[in-house]
This record gives C-alpha cells, sequence and structure tokens, in this order.
C-alpha cells in the first residue's frame, strides 16, 4: 500500500551513521542518515554493521538543526488510543533528540549555552502532550474530504497526501520529503486531541470519536499570537471532528474554531487583562477576505459564532468583526454574535439554549456528512459553525459541544441508534461519555494554547455551574496569568523553533537569545522588595514615639508602591517575551514574496 509508513522499526546506531531499519512483515527497507554529510540514503538490512547500538523506535519524527549541527528525533514510547476503521490509533508519549555530532568541542562556551537552551525549547514542545499518529490512516483529513479524492490521491504516501496545516513535524520532515523514496519511513503527526470510545444505546453498539486538529499555522501561545496573518491564516485554528460508525455507516460532523480574523495584538504588560489593541495601519480587509476565502473553499458555508462581550474592553473587536463581515456582503457567510457573559451571567447557562434555538434552522441546512455501508455518500456537510471568543477555549467549547450534540442526536436518529422522541440527554450513561470527552479536549487545546486546563469544564462534564468549578477557574486563572507573563515568550519561542519560523544560523555572532536585561528589570523589583520588608518591619519594630514609626511606615509604604506602580507602568519590560520571531513585525507584513491565496489553496486541494 503507498498510503501507509512503517509500523516497526529499530535504530542502529554507529559513530558516523544512523540506520533505521523498517521491521514490517517483508519488508527490507533501511534509511540511511550519514551523521557527517548528513546524507540521506535507502539501503538494505545487510548493510548494517553488526557493531551497531540497536533499539526499538516507533516512528521519525524528523530532524531540526541547532547550533551544534543536525538532530535527529524519534518516537521512543507510544499509547494506543484505539482503532479507527481497522486502523489502529496512537498517541506519541515519549521522544529522543539524538545529535549527529559525536562531541561538542567544537563550539565555544556560548554556542554551547544556546544549543542548551535550544534543546531545551525542542524539549519543551514535545513535552505537551497531544502528538497522535497513524502509520495506514491520514488523521489530517475529515471523512468528507476523504471520500472526495481521485485514485492518484489514494496512491500517494501520507506524507504528500496530508493536511500541511495539521502536520506539526512538517518543517522536521522537509528533507525526507524531497526524496519520494524514503516517504514509508515519513510519519505526519498531528497536535491537538483524539478520544474514542465504543458505546451502547438500546442495546446497540456503535463508535463514537472526537478529533480536534491543531492548525501549526499561525500556532503559538495566548497573548503573543492573536487574529491573523497576512495570509489569512487565524491565531488557534482547530478543526474539530465528531465521527460516528454504527454497522458499517460513517457520520462526521465537522466544527472549526479560530482567532478573530483581524489584526490585532493583545500582549501581556503584567496587568490581569491586557487591552486588546487592533492595528490601526494594516488592510483588514485583505488578510479578512483571505481567511474567508481559504475557509469557504476548504468547508463551504461560514456561520460565524462570536461569543465576545458586546460591551468594554472587548467591544471594538466585536465591532469591527461585524463591520468587516457586512463590508465583505458574501452569502456564503452569516455572523451571530451572542454575548455569552451577559446571557449566561448569575450562572443561568441554561440560557445557552438561547443560541442553540437561534442557529437550528441554520445547523439543519449545514447537515452532516453521512455513508452508508457500500460507500454511498448520503449527505455532505455544506459548511461549518466557526465560533471563537477572545482565547477560543472555554466559551468556544461549551458552544461547539451543545452544536455537536444536536448533530449527533440527528445522525443517531438516522440511523436507528435513537427511537423516534429519544433525546440524547436522557442517555445517562453515554451523556457521560460524552461530556467528559468533550471537557478533555477543551483542556488538550487550553494547554497547547494558554498552558492551563481550560475553564467552564463544570458545565461541560456536568451540565451545570457549579461553586467548584469557579473556585477551579480562579486556580487556572491564577496560573495563567504567571504563565501568560513570565513563562510564555520562552514557550513561543520553542513552538516557533519547532515549526521552523525560526532557523538557527551557527555562524551568526549576535544570537538573539543573548539580548541583555534592562537594569531596571533586576533594579525596580528588588527595591520593591526591600521596601515592602522595611515597611512591615517597621510595622512590627515600632519606634520611640508613634509618630516616628509612622513616618517610617509612609516612607516605605510610599517607597514600595511607587516601585510597584512603576513597574506596573513599564510592564512590557517586564514580561518574559519571544526573542527569536518578532510577531509585530509579521502581524502586518504586506511586503516580500507573498503566495496567491487562490493558488496556494488550490496547490492543496487540486485533487479534491
Amino acid at each position: 500500500m503507498a498510503a501507509t509508513t512503517y509500523e516497526r522499526l529499530k535504530l542502529h546506531t554507529t559513530p558516523e551513521k544512523f540506520y533505521v531499519e523498517a521491521c514490517d512483515d517483508g519488508a527490507d527497507d533501511v534509511l540511511i542518515i550519514d551523521r557527517v554529510s548528513t546524507e540521506v540514503t535507502l539501503s538494505v538490512k545487510k548493510d548494517i554493521p553488526p557493531s551497531a547500538v540497536t533499539r526499538p523506535i516507533f516512528g521519525i519524527l524528523g530532524t531540526i538543526h541547532l547550533v551544534a549541527g543536525n538532530y535527529l528525533i524519534v518516537i521512543t514510547k507510544k499509547k494506543k488510543i484505539g482503532e479507527f476503521f481497522n486502523h489502529v490509533i496512537w498517541k506519541a508519549t515519549d521522544f529522543d533528540v539524538l545529535s549527529y555530532k559525536k562531541t561538542m568541542l567544537h563550539l565555544t562556551d556560548i554556542q554551547l549555552q544556546d544549543n542548551k537552551t535550544f534543546l531545551a525549547m525542542i524539549n519543551h514542545v514535545l513535552s505537551v502532550d497531544g502528538f497522535y499518529f497513524s502509520t495506514t490512516y491520514d488523521l489530517t483529513h475529515t471523512l468528507q474530504r476523504l471520500s472526495n479524492t481521485s485514485p492518484e490521491f489514494q496512491e500517494m504516501s501520507l506524507l504528500e497526501r496530508a493536511d500541511q496545516r495539521f502536520v506539526w513535524n512538517g518543517h522536521l520532515l522537509r528533507e525526507l520529503s524531497a526524496q519520494p523514496e524514503v516517504h514509508r519511513f515519513a510519519l505526519p503527526v498531528l497536535h491537538g486531541f483524539i478520544t474514542m470510545h465504543s458505546c451502547s444505546i438500546n442495546g446497540k453498539y456503535f463508535d463514537w470519536i472526537l478529533i480536534s486538529r491543531r492548525s501549526c499555522f499561525r500556532a503559538g501561545v495566548r497573548y503573543y499570537v492573536r487574529g491573523i496573518d497576512s495570509e489569512g491564516h487565524a491565531a488557534n485554528f482547530v478543526e474539530t471532528e465528531q465521527i460516528v460508525h454504527y454497522n458499517g455507516s460513517r457520520a462526521s460532523f465537522v466544527q472549526t474554531r479560530g482567532s478573530i480574523p483581524l489584526y490585532w495584538s493583545q500582549r501581556p504588560n503584567l496587568k490581569y487583562k491586557p487591552r486588546p489593541l487592533i492595528n490601526k495601519v494594516a488592510n483588514h480587509m485583505d488578510g479578512f477576505q483571505r481567511h474567508f476565502d481559504s475557509q469557504v473553499i476548504i468547508y463551504g458555508r461560514q456561520i460565524i459564532i462570536n461569543l465576545v462581550n458586546q460591551k468594554g474592553s472587548e467591544k471594538p473587536l466585536e465591532q469591527a468583526f461585524a463591520t468587516m463581515v457586512s463590508s465583505l456582503a458574501s452569502g456564503m457567510i452569516r455572523y451571530i454574535a451572542f454575548d455569552f457573559h451577559k446571557e449566561c451571567k448569575n450562572m443561568r447557562w441554561d440560557r445557552l439554549s438561547i443560541l442553540v434555538d437561534q442557529v437550528a434552522e441554520m445547523q439543519d441546512e449545514l447537515s452532516y456528512f453521512l455513508v452508508d455501508p457500500a460507500g454511498k455518500v448520503l449527505t455532505n456537510q455544506e459548511g461549518v459553525f466557526r465560533s471563537n471568543c477572545m482565547d477560543c477555549l472555554d466559551r468556544t467549547n461549551v458552544i461547539q459541544s451543545l452544536l455537536a450534540r444536536r448533530s449527533l442526536q440527528a445522525q443517531l436518529q438516522r440511523l436507528g441508534v435513537l427511537h423516534v422522541g429519544q433525546k440524547l440527554e436522557e442517555q445517562d450513561e453515554f451523556e457521560k461519555i460524552y461530556k467528559n470527552a468533550w471537557a478533555d479536549n477543551a483542556n488538550a487545546c487550553a494547554k497547547q494554547y494558554a498552558g492551563t486546563g481550560a475553564l467552564k469544564t463544570d458545565f461541560t462534564r456536568t451540565g451545570k455551574r457549579t461553586q467548584l468549578g469557579l473556585i477551579m477557574d480562579g486556580w487556572n486563572s491564577l496560573i495563567r496569568y504567571y504563565k501568560n507573563n513570565f513563562s510564555d515568550g520562552f514557550r513561543q519561542d520553542s513552538i516557533d523553533l519547532f515549526l521552523g519560523n525560526y532557523s538557527v544560523d551557527e555562524l551568526d555572532s549576535h544570537s538573539p537569545l543573548s539580548v541583555p536585561r534592562d537594569l531596571k528589570f533586576l533594579a525596580l523589583p528588588i527595591i520593591m522588595v526591600v521596601a515592602f520588608s522595611m515597611c512591615i518591619i517597621c510595622l512590627l519594630m515600632a519606634g520611640d514615639t508613634w509618630t516616628e514609626t509612622l513616618a517610617y511606615v509612609l516612607f516605605w509604604g510610599v517607597a514600595s508602591i511607587g516601585t510597584f506602580f512603576i513597574i506596573l507602568y513599564n510592564g512590557k519590560d517586564f514580561v518574559d517575551a519571544p526573542r527569536l520571531v518578532q510577531k509585530e513585525k509579521i502581524d502586518i507584513c504586506v511586503c516580500g514574496k507573498r503566495l496567491g491565496l487562490e493558488d496556494s489553496i488550490m496547490q492543496n486541494w487540486s485533487l479534491y
């Protein structure tokens, strides 16, 4: 079969070469990587030297160039998620990053430190849960897209046919992708969330599957990647597909989420919630149209559900989004604004039914994908709901789970699993599986983008908003605040390095990692801590008179408070900012070589 990769591999290592042996039945291929010249060739098993050190591996993630030279990244542990139409789906749970070089003596002390930092970045990305793969099935495409392919597409390797938006190791596989003869060693890996469950309702057994595919275009962390880029790629774009498999019939319902498709930013500055800023000089319509042109080509009609607040700091974004949709005047795009927090205040989450009822007719028109056991397509999904809030995490996931349940209700009734008049909400055992899976999906997407689990998952899991849920949301919000301000620069740099947005040049004498900190970065926090400590000491150790004590307390109190406000005023200088890629320049870059949208889309989808 062309559209498969080798499942069982052995890595044989010598000082000069890596030998990756295919151990599948009947296979004789060996991938040889020269550790000196970096040349990749295909050979046979008899060429493996007996002196090589051997270990089993489960896939090649790819190669990356750092200061010390090239590194090979391999999957060393995997966990079975389940079976998908007789195809096994795996989660990669551990990796190894192997240097081509036998020694680091050729590096200076500064280069050694930079290389160590870059390695830490790669290992950080690999430590984030959510890398999935299959050696026999194309996980990057929806059922509907796979049903509408040509024989030529079916003969392609998994790497060639994959949707590049969702191949997170696409950059790492660039050397292997250039040589078609070695494609069976090149394993496309998805980042996101997959869960699979065997369920039963009315004694009828079916498989229920949830897949979230996270885009590697404009990927990053919560506050450093917002809006769109000049190609129309939206931040935190995720395609979520819900699949049912019953008696050979397959049904699918697809939704998308993505940042508000304008040029805007929300840089961390030590404030709990930085004010979002809309770029005043960028051509918003250009990027906006590019985004939705591609979405319409790929998915069909777009029903936008904007869940941001319609007052306060989020209001200008809602207004600008609505204005853009109106100006575009496309019959393929509908816009619905639903102020989630206003409608559901005082824990009135039952009011979400207002939105579900409002879009019910549109959802029926969009329909879902359904194919019978013989492979005949009975219905196609004509478009998607594109939901967003500010982060496209918490509010978005709640709404997506409600819309997916409504679609699932219709699918199971049509397949004969549910009787006429039966409601999914009444199926207690399945409801528990369903709610927990969507809550787990929310947590996975949130950890990958914001660094913590999702908020509002108590409602997703139980259907109710609880006091404990509010407490947990508060705790997660505090952790998000810390990470967004003091560790997200490193996280953003790690993602940019992994995805190839930044390339290491060992000849560059000016390393971006060694940018010196301003003196105030160290001085002001020390002054604030000392002043606050002296204020407390003066309170505990009273002077000879109360006026003397009051004077000391006031002096040190004013000094600590004044320093605090100076730090807050200069907040952007104290946060952990990315050093490798300047996002502000990329956000509004409209010059240089740029693929035409229609050309790039048709290149990707010419076989559909």
